[in-house]
């Protein structure tokens, strides 16, 4: 199963970018979230609805260290329980199948993987540039 992508030294490019321009950082942010759209586009496209609260509720909320996917919100509870299973409802008597990995979030961006490096890799490439700072690939 494919793991996480880990960037060494992002903390410290975080950092100096910060001393280059206080809203650098926000653009690296700005940038992951642009690449999370790929998985979260995907995910979307396989979550059953009804109303489409659930479809709607997954959204890139990524930061200046971290690109992030989340799912569900106060008006969508029960998102969880669609994507990975268990049992809910009274005397938990509503059963889905528990999945660890999910069945949505996770497989998009397992689908998704090689793409969002390298949309990330770019992203990190962009911002570097719009701090004059020229990298080598």
């Amino acid at each position: 199963m494919p793991e996480a992508i880990a960037i060494d030294g992002l903390q410290q490019f975080t950092r100096n970018l910060k001393k280059l321009d206080s809203d650098l950082p926000k653009a690296l942010r700005v940038a992951f979230n642009g690449c999370a759209d790929i998985v979260v586009n995907d995910a979307r496209s396989d979550i059953p609805s009804r109303s489409g609260k659930a479809k709607g509720s997954v959204k890139a909320r990524s930061t200046a260290s971290a690109s992030r996917i989340v799912g569900g919100s106060s008006k969508v509870p029960y998102y969880p329980w669609l994507d990975f299973g268990g049992k809910v409802g009274r005397g938990r008597s509503v059963s889905r199948p528990f999945l660890k990995h999910g069945r949505y979030i996770y497989n998009a961006y397992f689908d998704n993987q090689a793409k969002y490096a390298q949309l990330v890799e770019q992203a990190l490439f962009d911002v570097a540039a719009q701090a004059g700072v020229e990298l080598d690939p």
